[in-house]
């Protein structure tokens, strides 16, 4: 009997738990990503948004 990595890659249901938890990892990195992605640019349209207040009611 083989033992190591070797031994999960021939069990159907190990391979299919590991392929299940790599898939959902993707997933949660794809939304962070997303969550990241949007913080930025509201932080960016904010302190933008900011700016433009100041200089047109500076005096």
């Amino acid at each position: 009997m083989t033992e190591g990595p070797a031994a999960e890659d021939e069990d159907p249901s190990t391979a299919d738990t590991f392929e299940k938890r790599r898939l959902a990892q993707e997933t949660k990195n794809e939304r962070q990503v997303w969550y990241f992605l949007a913080y930025f640019l509201f932080g960016i349209h904010f302190i933008a948004f900011i700016m433009i207040y100041a200089v047109r009611h500076a005096k």
